[in-house]
């Protein structure tokens, strides 16, 4: 059994909340809601744990205040979770699902900053990540860093990766992806489109032979496997210079939440396992279609 170690520096509690028919400047009932253990990678993690039982341990900080709830929604998943406390809140999330025309829409509530020196938290998050990516086959590190963490915590952890020689996946962009590939190269990067365009200062409005060429051009320079997810079209991937495409499921969405975390998951076990880009794209995407056809984020059963 291949070990995964999912780091989540943007742990979430993530609020899914039902209605037959969401208007907006009305008064809404919902029919149902639930709670979830969340963010990128935790998402991941739960379809990782889905897939095989075992296989993956999870890394993140929680607030003092909610973490107890956090542990114990993680704990129903059967997550393996290893944290560090930070002080406040762990961040919440809520997304609003409506069944009259099967829309998801997500509201992101990020915690206000504090103004104690986390230092020593963010000292001891990537010890314990250093520990656990020594006995790992492969790390996944994605989502966004919060303001409290120093700019270089997320290159960092991926130096450690590829300094112990163990596969890694960065699902992340902006400054924080161009700064890891300053130091070091991921095996995997895994983002979608506009993410890859943001990131790397290309047009919005680039036509799809030129995003072909684009992300074939990242791979040759840096000798790596990049995947480009686009919502509903066909994701494109290129390994050293060598493209792929892959179509996705059309289907009648329920939750399109945490859809990319989920192909993030499905990737990386089939690579893993095969290292074969087709048969990890087909593997990536059939979790994500999985995981949209559920109200769960970051699910496959």
């Amino acid at each position: 059994m291949a070990k995964i170690l999912c780091i989540c520096l943007s742990s979430t509690i993530q609020r899914t909340v039902s209605f037959k028919n969401l208007k907006l400047e009305n008064v809404n009932r919902s029919t149902h809601y639930r709670q979830d253990a969340s963010g990128k990678a935790v998402n991941s993690a739960r379809v990782l744990s889905q897939l095989e039982k075992g296989c993956v341990k999870c890394i993140c900080p929680l607030g003092e205040k909610n973490k107890d709830l956090f542990l114990e929604l993680a704990q129903k998943d059967f997550l393996d979770v290893e944290y560090v406390t930070i002080p406040g809140f762990t961040r919440e999330c809520w997304t609003l699902l409506d069944g009259c025309n099967n829309s998801t829409t997500e509201i992101v509530v990020g915690e206000p900053l504090f103004d104690q020196d986390i230092k020593k938290c963010e000292k001891k998050l990537i010890s314990i990540a250093e520990k656990n990516i020594k006995k790992s086959d492969a790390v996944l590190i994605a989502g966004s860093r919060p303001a409290y963490f120093s700019n270089d915590v997320i290159s960092t952890l991926a130096k450690i990766t590829k300094d112990n020689n163990k596969i890694l996946l960065a699902d992340y962009h902006g400054t924080d992806l161009n700064e890891t590939l300053k130091i070091c190269t991921p095996d995997i990067v895994k983002i979608n489109e506009e993410e890859f365009l943001e990131t790397f200062g290309y047009d919005s409005s680039m036509k799809e032979s030129d995003l072909i060429k684009a992300v074939s051009e990242k791979s040759i320079k840096y000798k790596n496997i990049f995947v480009i997810t686009r919502g509903t079209e066909s994701t494109v991937a290129s390994d050293n210079g060598v493209c792929k495409e892959c179509p996705v499921e059309k289907l009648k969405p329920v939750n399109t939440t945490a859809c990319g975390d989920s192909f993030s998951a499905g990737f990386i076990y089939e690579y893993l396992n095969s290292k074969n880009i087709q048969k990890s794209l087909v593997k990536g995407t059939w979790c994500a279609a999985r995981n949209a056809e559920r109200e769960t984020p970051g699910t496959i059963v």
